[in-house]
């Protein structure tokens, strides 16, 4: 049953408790790389299937021990691929996956779009075919837009991102196209820990 309401209680303080509610559980992800930490905020409002899936890949340590395989100063680095873990999988790297895609959550939204420090999903030509690996836009790319699930943004660690997009890079071996992308030396992402935001001030 539902109680019957209180006209006598007052029920001033009600909002300023939801708000602080929300504000304590609020999550982010801190990406901890050989260059140092980032922190990323989430989108759940345009994108709540794609940060609950980066979210529950993270919390079981999927992405513990991977590297960004993929960089290309002025536009974005790529990591995420399980592949990247073993060296001796170099040619497979960028082709890995979770074992399932998602459906993809494309927002053309003014302040959703694909500009520096936006996270969004990798995927093979179709936003339906992302799984697990991911991008940081180093530029505006508004030629992403709408093709690509953003879904959170760099909110610390900017620093760090430079740092990792001026890592120096060889033409990729296992590439047809030799794209200058392949880190010479590997650059690590040791571990996405999802905590609250009040945590990491």
């Amino acid at each position: 049953l539902i109680p019957a309401c209180k006209k006598e209680e007052p029920k001033t303080e009600a909002p300023t408790k939801v708000a602080n509610t929300v504000a304590s559980t609020k999550e982010v992800a801190v990406i901890k790389t050989s260059e140092g930490e980032m922190v990323i905020e989430f989108w759940p409002d345009v994108a709540s299937n794609t940060v609950e899936n980066f979210k529950a890949l993270a919390q079981k340590g999927f992405y513990d021990g991977t590297g960004f395989h993929r960089i290309i100063d002025g536009f974005m680095i790529q990591g995420g691929d399980p592949n990247t873990k073993d060296p001796s999988k170099e040619s497979e790297w960028g082709q890995g996956g979770p074992g399932y895609t998602i459906k993809g959550e494309v927002s053309n939204r003014p302040d959703r779009r694909h500009v520096r420090g936006v996270i969004s999903m990798a995927n093979s030509g179709h936003p339906d075919t992302a799984g697990c690996q991911f991008f940081i836009c180093l530029e505006a790319l508004p030629q992403l837009d709408g093709g690509y699930t953003t879904f959170g943004k760099l909110i610390k660690g900017d620093d760090v991102l430079m740092r990792l997009a001026k890592s120096p890079v060889k033409p990729n071996p296992f590439d047809p196209r030799r794209e200058m992308s392949r880190p010479i030396n590997r650059v690590s992402l040791e571990s996405i820990k999802i905590v609250l935001a009040d945590s990491v001030k």
